[in-house]
């Protein structure tokens, strides 16, 4: 037998791995699929380091959110966290202020389009949890500190989390501040 808990973190657990099928699977800028997707199910070490490294950013940033957001995230049963490499679409658009690609590389720059792609990627991501009704809200504190702790490598250079809930009531909405 299971408790309504127990099967509530397994629905949690089993989303989350839905999502990272609608990450992957999101249409991306020129068929470049530079999507990253890490699920953080475990309560200790790596959601609890994620959760200190949100509170660390908090405090030597003055960023005030960043804290609630680590004290919201506690009680999450998981973490979906999608990132994106750093991949210059070889276009010349000049959409991420720079004149080329080139100059982009060289100035350490993002392309628009990975920005992009990680968008879509995210909606994709947070629909799915939609259709199974499993509260969810796209943090980009959750990615900047999975950035931070270098859990994606040194390609990923942007990233946003989304935290998943069973509950009786969205805890990622209504908050303190």
């Amino acid at each position: 037998m299971k408790t309504a808990p127990e099967l509530e973190q397994q629905a949690a657990v089993h989303v989350a791995a839905l999502m990272a099928a609608a990450a992957r699977t999101s249409p991306k800028t020129r068929g470049i699929d530079n999507i990253r997707v890490l699920a953080i199910d475990d309560d200790e070490p790596t959601k609890q380091q994620v959760i200190a490294k949100m509170k660390e950013i908090a405090r030597a940033e003055n960023r005030p959110s960043l804290e609630r957001d680590a004290n919201n995230i506690a009680a999450a049963p998981a973490l979906l966290v999608i990132g994106v490499e750093s991949n210059p679409a070889g276009l010349n658009c000049g959409f991420c202020g720079q004149a080329t690609c080139e100059a982009l590389e060289a100035a350490k720059g993002v392309c628009a389009f990975n920005s992009i792609d990680l968008g879509i990627a995210t909606c994709s991501a947070a629909a799915m949890a939609g259709q199974f009704h499993v509260d969810n809200r796209v943090m980009y504190s959750i990615g900047r500190a999975c950035l931070d702790l270098r859990l994606f490598g040194d390609k990923v250079k942007q990233a946003l989390g989304i935290p998943l809930s069973v509950t009786g009531k969205n805890p990622f909405f209504d908050r303190k501040a």
